[in-house]
């Protein structure tokens, strides 16, 4: 029995992925004092809503996180 490896080297393209299939942009807010966060959310505005109601209700928590999921793609150029 023999194994045989197969190596295929090439040139890579990531970008963000934009596909109709692709999962969604979500923008969430985290308190970087205590950290709370919002539920990630395709609304960047619903996010910082939170991020105000939390300041309102928590007035010495002044600093804040915004975390941005973006979904890539990598494929191998021809």
């Amino acid at each position: 029995m023999s194994i045989r490896t197969v190596f295929r080297y090439g040139t890579w393209t990531l970008q963000p992925d934009r596909e109709p299939d692709a999962e969604p942009v979500t923008y969430a807010m985290q308190c970087a004092v205590c950290g709370a966060g919002s539920p990630p959310q395709e609304d960047a505005a619903g996010a910082q809503d939170w991020a105000f109601r939390h300041a309102g209700r928590n007035p010495s928590h002044h600093t804040y996180r915004e975390v941005i999921t973006r979904p890539w793609r990598a494929w191998m150029r021809p």
